[in-house]
């Protein structure tokens, strides 16, 4: 399918099998659709939770946002089920022999929305003006970058300062969205008005945003996509992105038929056995596979007592990971033991230090720190920040941290917010103690890893980069030379001292490895099942009639 396979760098890591959890009922993914012929028409309601806060994801990891612009707003490439990287914006791509010069070949007669023909130049512009600087992950995947050439304007060469054995695995929506270079050029990029009312390439054409409420996207009549019978896509009228804070309320509304798709775990695991029913739903695990997500507690490292290692390593023995994923995720996951995926088979490595939960072993660390708890058994008083509409990471997790560490003396303030707010105090204003988040590591560390600790990607006011404040030069040294190492086994080596040294100093507490549960009505199908289904455009489904 894509030309010149064999030159593809080896060391491409691809996700292993996610891990399943164990529930009342069976789990399906999507209905399979070959041999059924798409249906015509319909509007598609999807919950999002919680409401973005802009409508791009060129420069911004937030899933929710992802969720949204991913219908209007394209990637070079989507993924497939085992992570293989298939044809969206590119239709074939190669690397060199050397390692240093990847070049793409777009799709020809694409139009933006406007009716501006889209070509190498928006790759270029977005790549070097967007991606590099400005967004959390690309700082690092576009790092090697030193030029980009568009000989005409469907081809586009990437050339790199050392080879960059991860690019390929982030040039989906998600990592690398094209923005259009006309409505960007010459205009500060993050305040941009078509951030909230995007021009892209997708299936769906954006119409209106009611803040509070829901975005609503149309047919693009001109897409470039055609499904298996050369018939124009969409087969969908719309899709319109709902809103609803209360998550008993998306369970009622997707119960009632007002809803087709809760996307991310928007339905509380709790819920999941009321959708048991395969005749009317289904529940899909595959659609977050690309991400490799981790719960975590972070450490603002630049407050006195947290800079203490031993204190963070106190914490860390303080939470129970088994009980956690038991009460709070109900099962779906599993365990971390460290900063790199078990799921991410190439490069996870189980010889880290570990902290297994032992209340003694924490109040001793405490101790020896000089935190000794005082009249009132309290040793320290801290903050823990949460996005209190973000899901699976709101109320009852930060609530099991806040227990878990009152065991031993810490008292914990929560203080919840919107999204915004949460983004503010850790990144800009860097007023924080304790954040809970699921932060995403994706098929290589250099991606999703390398960017929590890395003392370049400390950068005030970009939200998902190293939040932390933790600086390590040697560890910095070893990131970087891992990520434009070409030879497999050496690269693996520095990644396994990587995490040996981040499980020592923990500036993140890495907690379960999650799974994303998307629960739909039966009625919807696709024709093609991606890993990165969450970011699906959805420019393949379509609603059967209603019954």
């Amino acid at each position: 399918m894509h030309s010149n396979r064999r030159h593809f760098i080896h060391s491409t890591a691809t996700l292993g099998a996610i891990a399943l959890a164990d529930s009342l009922f069976a789990l399906s993914a999507f209905a399979q659709t070959t041999g059924t012929k798409p249906v015509r028409g319909g509007i598609l309601n999807v919950a999002v939770s919680p409401e973005p806060t802009l409508l791009t994801s060129a420069f911004i990891t937030t899933m929710n946002i992802g969720q949204v612009s991913s219908k209007v707003l394209e990637g070079l490439v989507s993924y497939d089920l085992k992570l293989q990287p298939v044809p969206e914006l590119a239709t074939s791509w190669e690397v060199a022999p050397d390692g240093l010069t990847v070049t793409f070949h777009l799709r020809k007669g694409v139009k933006w929305h406007d009716g501006k023909d889209f070509s190498a130049a928006d790759v270029k512009y977005t790549l070097l003006e967007v991606w590099k600087p400005l967004h959390p992950f690309g700082r690092a995947a576009f790092a090697n970058v030193t030029a980009v050439d568009t000989p005409d304007p469907h081809t586009v060469i990437v050339r790199l300062s050392s080879p960059a054995p991860y690019l390929l695995n982030y040039i989906n929506t998600y990592g690398a969205q094209v923005l259009p270079k006309h409505l960007y050029e010459g205009t500060d990029v993050l305040k941009n008005p078509a951030n909230n009312a995007p021009v892209g390439t997708g299936p769906f054409v954006f119409k209106e945003w009611v803040k509070g409420s829901h975005v609503r996207l149309e047919r693009n009549p001109n897409y470039w996509g055609r499904g298996p019978g050369g018939e124009q896509q969409p087969y969908l009228d719309g899709v319109v992105f709902k809103f609803i804070p209360d998550a008993a309320a998306r369970t009622v509304a997707l119960e009632a038929g007002e809803l087709d798709v809760a996307l991310g775990s928007s339905i509380p695991l709790s819920n999941l056995n009321k959708f048991s029913d395969k005749a009317k739903y289904t529940i899909n695990l595959d659609d977050g596979r690309y991400l490799a997500t981790i719960f975590l507690t972070q450490f603002n490292v630049r407050r006195p007592a947290l800079s203490d290692k031993r204190v963070r390593q106190a914490f860390a023995h303080a939470v129970d990971r088994n009980a956690l994923l038991k009460v709070v995720f109900l099962g779906y996951g599993k365990p971390a033991t460290g900063p790199v995926p078990s799921s991410v088979v190439n490069y996870y490595s189980p010889e880290t230090r570990q902290y297994p939960y032992d209340l003694k072993k924490a109040a001793a660390l405490l101790d020896e720190a000089g935190l000794k708890p005082g009249k009132d058994g309290k040793r320290l008083k801290i903050t823990l920040d949460f996005d209190a509409g973000g899901g699976v990471t709101a109320t009852r997790p930060a609530e099991f941290i806040k227990q878990s560490l009152a065991r031993v003396g810490v008292d914990v303030e929560l203080r919840g917010g919107d999204t915004a707010t949460y983004l503010r105090r850790i990144f800009n204003d860097q007023d924080y103690d304790l954040m809970i988040s699921s932060l995403h590591r994706l098929p290589d560390p250099t991606l999703g890893v390398q960017r929590l600790f890395w003392t370049q990607n400390i950068v005030k006011g970009a939200p998902w980069t190293n939040g932390s404040g933790y600086s390590n030069p040697a560890l910095d040294r070893i990131m970087e030379a891992a990520g434009g190492e070409a030879d497999v086994a050496k690269r693996k080596a520095l990644i396994k001292e990587w995490q040996q040294i981040v499980q020592e100093d923990l500036p993140v507490l890495d907690l379960v490895e999650q799974t994303w549960v998307t629960v739909s009505t039966a009625r919807l199908h696709k024709q093609v099942l991606q890993g990165d289904g969450l970011f699906a455009s959805y420019g393949d489904a379509w609603l059967d009639a209603k019954k």
